[in-house]
């Protein structure tokens, strides 16, 4: 009887954000920015595993030093996807298990999220890559280019990720609902595989969208619509907003 595809949570984390330099080891109530996403991961009951995959010693030693597991990964990956691919490789994982990958980024995402993620893999074998998108109800995060915007077909399946705002409005009382992209993904562990070997598309090197790659590539992406939003830390400004987000709202 064949074994059942665990689910591993990997957590890419490099210490060089060109906005935001150590931006894991920032500190969110008194806590580092990776540790809140650590054990927002820890309370997803599917996940066999979570590890953080890092190029830097100093954050290896921050996430140990709190009971997590860090692997050292190359400093030269271009994305996360890539540098999870090397950790998946390390820890050993079989093509059928499932890898989730958590931007690091994340401190104040509700665990039951995951869930939504990596429930299609088990409804069909045809899925291959997944990912979550929430409204956009501010019209102000529409120009925003750090919140990334994303279109669906009629199956849900990812039409074009982009930084500007998708689709173009022509008519102005248009109702359309605008949907920002979460900074969660989800892999077969043998996709995973075939992503990382793919060649930097032209899309993904102008938007600098890591996703893109696999659209580029004609690769299907799931986009799921989340019911909890989540929200990034791009600028060490969006500290103080994600604080306040923690405090107004009770996490699972």
């Amino acid at each position: 009887m064949d074994e059942k595809p665990k689910v591993y949570a990997f957590i890419p984390s490099r210490i060089g954000s060109e906005r935001f330099r150590s931006k894991p080891l920032a500190l969110i109530k008194g806590k580092p920015m990776i540790q809140h996403v650590y054990e927002r991961a820890s309370k997803a009951p599917q996940i066999h595993d979570i590890f953080v995959a890092t190029d830097h010693h100093e954050i290896a030693r921050v996430v140990e030093s709190f009971g997590g597991k860090a692997i050292l990964t190359q400093e030269t990956h271009k994305c996360g996807t890539d540098r999870i691919n090397e950790a998946a490789d390390i820890v050993g994982l079989s093509p059928d298990d499932i890898v989730i990958n958590i931007q690091g980024d994340q401190p104040a995402f509700h665990p039951s999220a995951l869930e939504h993620l990596v429930a299609p893999f088990s409804n069909s074998s045809q899925v291959l890559m997944t990912t979550l998108s929430f409204p956009i109800n501010d019209p102000r995060l529409l120009e925003d280019p750090n919140v990334v915007k994303v279109v669906v077909d009629n199956l849900g399946f990812a039409l074009y990720f982009s930084r500007s705002p998708i689709p173009f409005k022509r008519a102005p009382n248009s109702s359309f609902q605008y949907m920002k992209h979460l900074g969660f993904y989800a892999y077969r562990r043998s996709f995973l595989k075939t992503f990382a070997n793919l060649p930097e598309g032209k899309l993904e090197s102008t938007e600098k969208l890591e996703q893109l790659r696999a659209l580029e590539n004609g690769f299907k992406i799931l986009v799921i619509k989340s019911p909890y939003d989540s929200p990034e830390v791009d600028v060490p400004s969006d500290l103080i907003r994600v604080e306040k987000y923690l405090e107004d709202i009770s996490l699972g």
